[in-house]
């Protein structure tokens, strides 16, 4: 850990693994299966994404995998996230630094709060794509798709559906994140780009609220917490958005936008490969839907849903696939795929309720 990080992330580490819960008890062999059918799910996915999104990993790279496959638990997963943000915000920390006294009790209580952050997060993921492992370590040509078994098992048995489907479904939504990776190996180093050009906005604005008066900063913290409350009763933005000035804003929207787009891509690709593939799609797409949405959930965690920005999260799920059918429906899927040939191909913020645009800035 650098002194200069204002986070100290290997304690960050250490007390996610305390404080993230466990998850679902499985007899030793039970546990076993399922780590091996995730596996076989891994592999047997990618075949069909290849025919079904008419899509090819890049010259040079393997055209048989997307990517290495772990199978995790909570704890494992939440580690690679942590050592993920730790990458991602290195510069935003050392600007954070020099404006505020790094101590060690500081850096401490810093790494408590992602840790705990974590420990709300793991129990929610079933599967992760991780672009950013291949600039973490350049030895690597492909990033890491993360399977999180406990999660998968919980979830399958919460919604009464086939294991076996279940489980190929999962895989594929990743493995379709890894092909858009594999396809366009620009994309890891240009969203890195933009998630650092936004964090470095944020700094910005932390700086400026630094230097503001004691009155100014009670009323923005009056303003933020007024706004948050808006958000988690009658919905909007992300709670951590209305922390942006106007240049994050607009970098969030670009970073936003390409999320979309991955998010979308990803959900209309997993159901389009179909019931030959996958006998019960349908059955799983409508009850994990339902599960998206709230239904039976506590009041208390959708609330918590609401404040984690999960919602914008499920947002980006239907916006981008809107987009993506709507292209689709115009140009077909190999002019829909002319989308991975460049940043410039990418759709902007204001296009992804909009694919016509897009489709007359690309198409003409």
């Amino acid at each position: 850990m650098s002194s200069a990080s204002i986070v100290d992330w290997t304690a960050a580490s250490a007390l996610a693994g305390k404080l993230v819960p466990a998850g679902p008890r499985l007899p030793k062999a039970e546990a076993q299966d399922l780590v091996a059918d995730l596996r076989a799910a891994a592999a047997a996915s990618v075949e069909p994404i290849l025919e079904t999104t008419r899509m090819q990993p890049a010259p040079g790279l393997p055209q048989d995998r997307f990517g290495q496959v772990l199978v995790v638990d909570r704890a494992s997963w939440a580690a690679t996230n942590i050592s993920m943000m730790a990458q991602l915000t290195q510069p935003v920390m050392e600007s954070m630094a020099a404006l505020i006294p790094v101590t060690p009790p500081a850096q401490m209580g810093a790494g408590l709060e992602v840790a705990a952050m974590m420990s709300v997060m793991a129990p929610r993921v079933l599967g992760q794509f991780d672009p950013y492992s291949v600039l973490r370590n350049p030895e690597e040509q492909q990033g890491q798709l993360l399977l999180i078994a406990p999660n998968v098992a919980q979830v399958e048995k919460q919604l009464d559906v086939d294991p076996d489907d279940f489980r190929l479904w999962v895989c594929l939504h990743e493995q379709t994140h890894g092909l858009q990776f594999a396809a366009a190996p620009w994309l890891a180093p240009f969203m890195y780009g933009q998630i650092s050009g936004l964090l470095e906005a944020m700094t910005q604005k932390a700086v400026d609220t630094a230097q503001a008066t004691a009155w100014q900063k009670l009323v923005e913290a009056f303003t933020i917490v007024r706004d948050l409350t808006r958000g988690l009763v009658h919905g909007g933005p992300a709670p951590f958005e209305v922390l942006l000035g106007a240049d994050a804003q607009e970098k969030f929207g670009t970073v936003s936008a390409v999320m979309a787009l991955l998010e979308g891509h990803a959900d209309v690709m997993m159901d389009e490969v179909g019931p030959a593939v996958v006998p019960s799609v349908a059955e799983i797409r409508e009850k994990f839907e339902n599960r998206r949405d709230g239904k039976d959930q506590p009041a208390a965690g959708v609330a918590l849903r609401k404040l984690m920005g999960m919602d914008a999260k499920l947002a980006q799920y239907r916006d981008g696939a809107k987009f993506v059918r709507g292209v689709e429906e115009l140009v077909g899927r190999d002019g829909f795929n002319a989308i991975w040939t460049s940043p410039e191909t990418l759709p902007l913020p204001t296009e992804i309720e909009n694919p016509t645009a897009w489709v007359r800035r690309i198409h003409g």
